[in-house]
Formats: structure tokens, sequence, C-alpha cells
């Protein structure tokens, strides 16, 4: 069994008659050796296999089972990132529109609240959520939601504050219209493109805030597949010299979180 294996390491032998090999021995030995068989492979350095009778080009079990995962992890963690960041926005959004429209007492409440939540430490707060919350997607998604709001309604109200000012809010409030009406007709087609650009560069660090909870164990279980874990799981091998495992997951995340950050900074 180790000189099978020894022979796949170096090039030797092909992984299929090292199968056939493996498969001929007694039923005791094979299952020991599927198991080292499949973690050599799993943990293997990505390599392309040329050999008689497969189509060029053929990826080893690691290179098709990390890509697989984690474009799957990258694809939760985009999913994510669009539904916690949209109920962010929307949570600042109209949080931004009470404060500035419902008198003094209200901007008094949010202001504190917006004021507390950007005092306490932003990871250990989104921990605290993710954990109340029983962890996992639910815990993951409500955290995440419930945590970045606060700097996009402290714009939006600002905003808001200047739009109480023009002559046509006044005009409106004047005719008699209500301030709900305003709020809705009036103002929110001035608000649309800071919450537009606030929603964008609100993304990447759902993105990123997800990925890094995962890795310290409050975010998502280990069977559902994400980039958190895959990275928590490569620290393992990485005291063995396998460092390939944790590389290329983790550029792949900084890569779309660059990429929508890039893209918000442009639309702003």
């Amino acid at each position: 069994i180790e000189q099978l294996l020894t022979a796949v390491r170096s090039g030797a032998l092909e992984v299929g008659d090292a199968l056939e090999q493996i498969q001929e021995m007694p039923y005791k030995d094979l299952e020991y050796a599927k198991v080292d068989y499949h973690r050599e492979l799993r943990n293997g350095f990505p390599e392309v296999i040329y050999s008689p009778g497969k189509s060029l080009g053929q990826i080893r079990g690691i290179v098709r089972d990390m890509l697989a995962r984690t474009l799957t992890g990258l694809s939760m963690s985009i999913r994510i990132g669009l539904c916690t960041a949209g109920i962010s926005a929307c949570i600042a959004l109209t949080l931004g529109i009470m404060s500035a429209v419902l008198g003094s007492r209200v901007d008094a409440v949010i202001s504190f609240l917006i004021d507390t939540i950007m005092g306490i430490p932003h990871i250990l707060l989104l921990i605290l959520v993710s954990f109340a919350f029983g962890k996992g997607f639910k815990g993951v998604v409500l955290g995440v939601a419930l945590t970045h709001w606060p700097s996009l309604a402290r714009v939006i109200r600002s905003e808001v504050m200047q739009l109480k000012d023009s002559e046509y809010i006044q005009a409106a409030a004047r005719l008699g219209q209500g301030k709900l009406t305003i709020a809705v007709r009036h103002m929110l087609p001035h608000l649309f493109p800071q919450f537009a650009v606030g929603l964008i560069l609100m993304f990447p660090h759902a993105i990123l805030h997800e990925a890094s909870i995962t890795f310290l164990g409050f975010g998502l279980t280990s069977e559902q597949p994400a980039i958190g874990v895959i990275l928590s799981e490569s620290m393992k091998y990485l005291a063995m010299g396998k460092w390939w495992l944790a590389l290329f997951p983790g550029l792949f995340l900084v890569f779309v979180v660059l990429l929508f950050h890039f893209m918000g900074s442009t639309i702003s």
C-alpha cells in the first residue's frame, strides 16, 4: 500500500493502475488503502493528469473537489451578502427617514441607537447577535443584517436633514401634504443614489464578515459549503506544508470582495 501511494505521488504510477491493484487486495487491506489513498488525493497539490484514454485536462480529485466546494461556498456567500445587504440598506433607509421626519424625540432615540451600535466593536457585536440567534444560516443572516446599517442610516439622515430645508419640501408642507407623502414622493427619489451606493458598498463587507465569523466557528456549520468552513478546516494542514488548501479559496474570496468594492467605488 505504501509503495503504491509513493508511486502515485512521484508520478511513476497512474491513478487508474493504482486503483486496479488496490481492488485486487484482500478486503481488510483494501479498506485501509482506500482511506489512505483518498486522503492523499484530497490533500495533494493540484495537478493535471495526462494519461492514455483520458481527456486532456482531467483534473485530479483535489482540484475538482476543492474547486466545486469553493464555488459553492462563494455562491452561498454571495446569496448571504445580497440578502443581508438588502435588509441592512432597507433598515438604514427607513430609520434615516424616520429620524429626520418624525420630530426631535424620534431623532434623538435613533441617533442614540446608531451611536451605541457603532461604539461596540463590530465583529464582537456580530458574533453575539449570530450566537443569540442560534448560529447557522439564520444566525449569520440576522447577525450581519442587524449590524451593518448604522453607517448608511447616518448618511441618509444627514441627506434628509438637508432636503428638509429645501424650498420645494417646505412648499409641499405648506400645501398640506403629510410627512409620509413628502418622504415617499419628494425625498425618496433624491435618496436613491445614496441608497444604491451604500447597498453595493455594504455587500463586500457582508461577505467578508460572514466568512470571518464562520471561520471563528460562530457562523455556518461545517455541513454547509462556505469559504469560512473551508479556510477553518485548512488550518490544520498548514503545519504539514499543504498551503494551497487555504490559499486558493482565500484568493477567490478576496477577488469577489475587491470586485464589488471597486464596483461600488466606481458607481459612487
